[in-house]
C-alpha cells in the first residue's frame, strides 16, 4: 500500500504525469474516463445533472472531506475559526497547488496569527481520495452543488472501486 500512496504522491505534485491548468478555469466536463470527469484542460471536474445527480467523485469527495477535513476546514468547506474556507479557494487555486498543500502541509505565519496545514501525504483515507475531494470542492466553489449531502448520485464505477482497492491495499 505503501508504494501505491507514494506513486499518487508523486502523480499529483509533479513527479509523474501531466501538469494539470489551473483548475479555477471553465470547470464544465468536456471528457470521461472510467467515471472519473475532466475539463477541456486535463483537470479533474465534476458534473451535475439537470435532476441534481452528481458524478461519483463529487459524492465521494463530499463523504471524504466531511470524514477527514470538515474538523478544520468547517462543513461543506465554509471554513472555521481554524482554517479558512476551501469551497472559495478553489476558484483560484489549481489542482496541482491543492494536492501539493494536502500531501505536504503548510504554514502561513504573520504578526497576528500562526495557521499550520497539517501533511496528509502518508494517509491512504485522504490520499487515495485528494481527487474526489478536489473535485467536490470544485464543485462548491462554482455553485454547482449547495451545501449538504448530494441528495443523488451516479452509480459507483467499476474502476473506481478497483482503483480504491488497490490503493488502500484490499485485495479485489
Amino acid at each position: 500500500m505503501r508504494h501505491v500512496v507514494v506513486a499518487i504522491m508523486l502523480a499529483v505534485v509533479g513527479g509523474a504525469g501531466p501538469v494539470f491548468a489551473d483548475g479555477s478555469g471553465d470547470p464544465a466536463a468536456v471528457k470521461n474516463e472510467g467515471g472519473k470527469y475532466y475539463d477541456k484542460e486535463g483537470n479533474p471536474t465534476f458534473k451535475v445533472q439537470g435532476d441534481g445527480t452528481v458524478d461519483w467523485s463529487t459524492y465521494s469527495g463530499f463523504r471524504r472531506y466531511h470524514s477527514d477535513c470538515h474538523v478544520c476546514h468547517g462543513p461543506d468547506g465554509e471554513g472555521s475559526s481554524y482554517a479558512p474556507g476551501l469551497s472559495k479557494v478553489l476558484s483560484r487555486m489549481n489542482y496541482p497547488d491543492f494536492a501539493s498543500v494536502v500531501v505536504n502541509g503548510r504554514k502561513n505565519v504573520n504578526t497576528a496569527q500562526e495557521s499550520v496545514m497539517p501533511a496528509f501525504g502518508t494517509n491512504p483515507n485522504v490520499m487515495c481520495y485528494i481527487e474526489d475531494i478536489f473535485v467536490y470542492l470544485r464543485a462548491r466553489a462554482n455553485d454547482a452543488v449547495p451545501r449538504g449531502r448530494p441528495q443523488k448520485h451516479e452509480d459507483k464505477p467499476e474502476a473506481t472501486t478497483q482503483a480504491e482497492n488497490s490503493c488502500l491495499g484490499h485485495k479485489s
